[in-house]
């Protein structure tokens, strides 16, 4: 019955947190240099969806235009940014048995830092088309990932310390080659275009893009749900593992591979933004403790609701000028770590 009571406790709270996204969604998309009332924000909603009109439909009013062209977009893409990094960390955190993972320990955020630096700066991937920065950011992120698998094989089998530290090693050498781009290509245009890239923002987000990013980060994230039984099994170690008849090394490798993919698409997407997959599995990890099977969901919900409030607050904190995401959540987020790292009143699982 204790048990009935507590799934019932669960699905309540996945409901709650599901109806506060929404909410969070209407209240964002009603905020910004023009104002718009949540009712008129619903029915442009409702007209959308029962009229049968492609969104792009010319001659549909400025709300429409505002709500389905601006406004909508990005908020998708900060939701499924925000549940794909918050995720990730929690993948991350359970890979490498260390809450202080993020999505980026392991180099990634390096790579993609590369690959962004050498197609602004060296324009390798012009032939890309517009996009190509943000393609040139994920291909390095993607190509570190595969880099830190190889590295953390050599000698032996990969284990979670031989993947934090190829990871670390070769984040360094992305961010000597990155400052190396930088310091001979002397070109201060290129630079400004780095470190607004650096900063995240999701003001170009297109429903095309949208359409492949959707998928992606939604399936992985219902894959790792499904997984829930090998990640806690990663908190206990590779022997414990064992002796419960599962090998962890291949369930490792994979999982960074599928991190990878959704953390690059979400550079792609919106550029570096941090602390995501840090703060958010930390203070989830408070109320629902370590097991994956609710900590993954709850994260999941809790990161996009996070990301869409954080980008409405970036569109009304300075007027008439939009503060870039990055900015706000390190604001938020390195005092908030800090302070979760002073406090830490919970467990991460094993044996701490």
């Amino acid at each position: 019955m204790q048990k009935l009571f507590r799934e019932i406790g669960f699905a309540c709270l996945l409901l709650v947190l599901a109806l506060l996204l929404v909410c969070s969604l209407f209240w964002a998309l009603s905020i910004g240099t023009v104002k718009l009332p949540v009712r008129e924000i619903y029915e442009t909603v409702l007209a959308q969806f029962t009229s049968g009109e492609p969104i792009t439909a010319p001659g549909q009013g400025p709300v429409h235009d505002i709500v389905w062209l601006l406004r909508l977009p990005r908020l998708i893409l900060a939701s499924l940014v925000g549940c794909g990094l918050a995720v990730c960390g929690v993948i991350m955190q359970a890979i490498v048995k260390n809450p202080l993972a993020d999505p980026y320990i392991l180099g990634i955020s390096s790579g993609a830092s590369l690959g962004a630096t050498s197609a602004i700066l060296l324009g390798i991937g012009v032939s890309l088309g517009p996009n190509f920065v943000g393609i040139a950011a994920f291909i390095g992120a993607f190509a570190i990932s595969l880099a830190v698998l190889f590295i953390s094989n050599l000698g032996g089998r990969s284990n979670s310390m031989k993947l934090l530290l190829a990871g670390m090693a070769l984040s360094a050498v992305c961010g000597a080659f990155s400052s190396f781009i930088v310091y001979f290509a002397n070109n201060k245009e290129g630079m400004q275009t780095i470190a607004y890239w650096m900063m995240g923002s999701l003001a170009g987000a297109k429903w095309g893009e949208l359409a492949i990013i959707a998928p992606i980060i939604m399936a992985s994230v219902i894959f790792f749900w499904t997984q829930s039984r090998v990640l806690n099994l990663m908190l206990l170690g590779d022997e414990s593992a064992i002796t419960m008849g599962t090998d962890l090394h291949a369930y490792r490798q994979w999982y960074l591979l599928i991190s990878s993919l959704i953390v690059g698409f979400a550079v792609y997407a919106a550029g570096m933004i941090g602390f995501v997959g840090l703060i958010i599995p930390h203070v989830i990890r408070m109320f629902t403790g370590p097991d994956h099977k609710r900590l993954i969901p709850v994260s999941a919900l809790t990161g996009a609701i996070f990301l869409v409030i954080c980008d409405g607050l970036c569109r009304i904190i300075i007027p008439h000028t939009e503060l870039p995401i990055g900015i706000l959540i390190s604001m938020i987020g390195a005092p908030s770590f800090i302070y979760l790292m002073i406090k830490k009143t919970y467990g991460f699982g094993g044996n701490d």
